[in-house]
């Protein structure tokens, strides 16, 4: 499975922005998809996870009702809608498909990953 993001860039403080990923080839049955992201300094962190089959979502405390994760399993793609930026939003984000919740959330090395997309709050 290959994971390709898009749609990073730049944005003032208190500013929206939406980034995608499309995945290709044959994930697991009933896999699961993640957005992680890593700050400057900082370790990788699950940032939100949906669950495809039925679209359950998870999200990160500190970005809980600022993102919405979404996404279209007939066009394989996930995205990240980000409302009211905050400069500590700054970060490359990516995305990630596994096939056990906990890892879509958590991370692990089992997960296929993307390169990710830069995201930078002014």
């Amino acid at each position: 499975v290959q994971l390709v993001e898009s749609g990073g860039g730049s944005v003032q403080a208190g500013g929206s922005l939406s980034i995608s990923c499309t995945y290709r080839g044959d994930p697991y049955t009933g896999y699961c998809l993640g957005w992680f992201r890593q700050r400057p300094g900082k370790e990788r962190e699950g940032v939100a996870a949906i669950y495809p089959a039925n679209d359950d979502t998870h999200y990160v405390d500190s970005v809980r009702g600022r993102f919405t994760i979404s996404q279209d399993s007939a066009k394989n793609t996930l995205y990240l809608q980000m409302d009211s930026l905050k400069p500590e939003d700054t970060a490359m984000y990516y995305c990630s498909l596994g096939s056990r919740w906990y890892d879509c959330y958590a991370g692990s090395v089992d997960n296929y990953w993307g390169q990710g997309t830069q995201v930078t709050v002014s």
